[in-house]
């Protein structure tokens, strides 16, 4: 390989110098050309022959390597590293054209850096995938120029590499940070002041200001002739199954990710809160059948088993069942859990069709239905219309629009509790429910 290069190096650097050999014998054989063309020609070429010196006299001039994630974000900005390093005893300047996957569609990539003599730089740029799968880089390309800047001189590493796209790690590791250090808030997650107490001890301790006296350990005051309190903690190890539509309705598109891919994303995100809470998180997805099914666990270990199956998770564009759904988690969920539907329905007709079993699976759970509210369509409807064709679609889409808050009206009606979400706000309206509910004692 490295002989072929050679090989390449130096044919290419013989047509160069035949060119300008020829332009020099070319030029200097018109009589008519003055002096001081002539003098201006010969300059040019020496300029020429001097910048091919400096950035040919040294074989392995720059060397350069990629540093690309195992594993990306879906939805996410992800940081792609490039470290080149300048042999050269001058500083030079290097364009780089990474060969980034085909899926992103780019034609024009392109990065203009210096680096100084001696020395190496590390350059970053983003890629923002909108779709889980595998992605494959090629060649990295980096074209050298000396201080004369006449000529570039081609370096080809064979960089070719992959990376696996998954559901959003870096949303999970996001939160997950707010959740340890206790700043969800900061996050956008509301406070959510608790009621009452929960039922699961945890020690007896001194009383200090600001207590509940409502806590008060009056016969351990007693004993120790000093105020003592009870210390209570959060109820752990309850159940949170994120149930994921995976029907037609889901593969609808915003800002290039599917509504599946959002829900996928807040399943995962809402499974690693829940663990980091000592609760036990699981996964069902279904489509015209269950497609993947977790039982639930507390255990940490089992968020990589919870991202390797969201992963793989396809919509077959076909209607749901939710008679299979309602099924499945009458078998195979015994204990009281909150169930966490991720669904799309479109029209209230949709809606009363499964209404039935949506209440029989809430009288044994609390069931929390979410669903997508289309901010194009509220986009569309605020803009003045300029013709009747529009007049017209916007009826309709304030139609559209007027149906998903009757269906929300609907879940309540029926006992059940649901979210109507943008998509791009769907992972803290989630953590915002489960919080609430948890606060409530109804899990």
């Amino acid at each position: 390989m490295n002989f072929i290069k050679s090989f390449y190096l130096k044919k290419r650097f013989f047509y160069l110098l035949t060119i300008l050999a020829v332009l020099f014998a070319f030029g200097f054989s018109f009589p008519t050309l003055n002096i001081l063309a002539k003098l201006g020609l010969a300059t040019f070429i020496l300029f020429v022959l001097f910048d091919i010196f400096l950035v040919y006299r040294i074989k392995e001039g720059v060397s350069a390597k990629r540093d690309v994630p195992h594993k990306l974000s879906n939805g996410d900005k992800n940081i792609i590293s490039i470290t080149v390093n300048n042999n050269y005893n001058y500083e030079i300047g290097v364009n780089i054209i990474d060969e980034i996957p085909a899926i992103f569609q780019v034609r024009d990539f392109n990065l203009f850096y210096t680096v100084p003599a001696g020395e190496n730089k590390k350059i970053s740029y983003t890629l923002f995938p909108v779709k889980r799968g595998d992605y494959y880089f090629g060649n990295l390309n980096i074209y050298v120029s000396s201080p004369v800047g006449l000529i570039n001189r081609r370096y080809l590493f064979d960089s070719e590499a992959s990376a696996a796209v998954y559901p959003s790690i870096i949303q999970m590791q996001m939160y997950e940070l707010y959740a340890i250090s206790n700043r969800l808030t900061e996050a956008g997650i509301k406070k959510i002041r608790r009621i009452g107490h929960t039922l699961e001890f945890d020690q007896i301790r001194n009383h200090v200001r600001g207590d509940d006296y409502r806590t008060i350990n009056w016969k351990a005051t007693a004993r120790r002739r000093e105020l003592m309190v009870n210390q209570y903690q959060d109820e752990k190890a309850q159940q949170v199954f994120s149930i994921i539509d995976m029907g037609r309705n889901m593969k609808m598109p915003f800002n290039g990710m599917s509504l599946l891919d959002y829900a996928i994303n807040s399943s995962l995100v809402i499974s690693n809160i829940a663990i980091r809470k000592h609760d036990k998180a699981g996964l069902l997805t279904f489509s015209n059948t269950i497609s993947a099914l977790l039982p639930a666990s507390g255990q940490y270990t089992h968020m990589n088993r919870i991202l390797k199956t969201l992963y793989s998770q396809q919509t077959g564009f076909l209607e749901p069942d939710f008679e299979k759904m309602y099924a499945t988690i009458r078998q195979r969920i015994k204990q009281r859990s909150l169930i966490l539907l991720f669904t799309n329905f479109e029209s209230l007709s949709s809606l009363k069709r499964q209404i039935g079993l949506l209440q029989k699976i809430n009288r044994s759970h609390a069931l929390v239905v979410i669903l997508f509210e289309n901010s194009e369509l509220i986009t569309f409807r605020e803009k003045p219309a300029q013709n009747t064709e529009e007049i017209y679609k916007k009826t309709i889409a304030e139609k559209l629009i007027y149906e998903k808050k009757q269906i929300v009206k609907e879940l309540r009606l029926a006992g059940i509790q649901s979210i109507l979400v943008q998509p791009q706000e769907l992972t803290i309206a989630v953590i915002n429910k489960y919080l609430e509910l948890k606060a409530r004692a109804v899990i």
